[in-house]
């Protein structure tokens, strides 16, 4: 069966305090995630904190499990996430609009279930070209969808930021589940909008098809983002098939 190595790193950026996103990378569960604290003062680092806590709690255990209990687990993730910050929102009422977007990928013998809610996004690098895998939970991409905005209009909308589901803002969470094979030298990429908004696909594309280490390429996506402006906190997972 093909291994598996992981990168990841998140950077607060150029204009922002605090970092507000996490990532975690779990080679021995065969899982990663990124997740993007929303809020601000709101404390959307608990909130993006919390879920990737709950997710290495759902997998502790997970040991060559089956494609139906992968899904399980992902899902298990999520819904246990926003419950818990909920809670936390309910026994400190001053954080009361926390949340975050969300990431997980998690692999099972020659496949993988794929958990997606927000503006974070995942990609997969196969044969040297990028494929965006989740679609955003955005206005902006409702309106691209429905043909009233171009895609250069949507790169610099007003609204580009309004998102309509999130982990821990409401008790009834709609989560995009995707599966399927991976294959030798597929490399999958999980990140914030903090990267996205800065940087176009084919400079992701570029950097991940350099001939240079993992943590090198996550290294230059943040670098990238950066010298691009770096508005938002930045945060990339790699996971490549090897």
């Amino acid at each position: 069966m093909p291994s598996k190595i992981f990168a990841g790193k998140t950077d607060t950026g150029l204009k922002r305090e605090n970092n507000e996103d996490v990532f975690s990378l779990s080679p021995e569960k065969d899982f990663c995630l990124a997740a993007d604290g929303m809020g601000g003062a709101a404390a959307g680092e608990v909130a993006s904190k919390i879920f990737a806590e709950t997710a290495l709690e759902i997998f502790s255990d997970n040991n060559h499990r089956s494609e139906k209990e992968i899904l399980y687990r992902v899902q298990k993730a999520y819904r246990l996430a926003n419950e818990k910050i909920l809670e936390h929102v309910t026994q400190h009422p001053s954080h009361r609009g926390m949340g975050c977007t969300a990431e997980l990928l998690a692999f099972f013998d020659e496949g993988f279930i794929l958990g997606h809610i927000g503006d974070s996004r995942t990609y997969r690098l196969r044969n040297g070209q990028l494929e965006q895998l989740t679609q955003d939970h955005t206005l902006v991409q409702q309106q691209l969808q429905e043909g009233l905005i171009s895609p250069g209009q949507a790169k610099n909308h007003p609204m580009r930021n309004v998102i309509f589901r999130a982990v821990g803002v409401k008790e009834e969470l709609t989560i995009d589940l995707l599966d399927g094979k991976f294959y030798p030298e597929d490399l999958f990429l999980l990140c914030s909008d903090g990267l996205t908004d800065m940087i176009r696909d084919d400079q992701i594309q570029d950097i991940l098809r350099a001939d240079i280490d993992l943590n090198q390429k996550a290294e230059d996506l943040i670098e990238a983002a950066k010298v691009a402006g770096g508005i938002d906190n930045i945060t990339v997972v790699l996971a490549a098939i090897t």
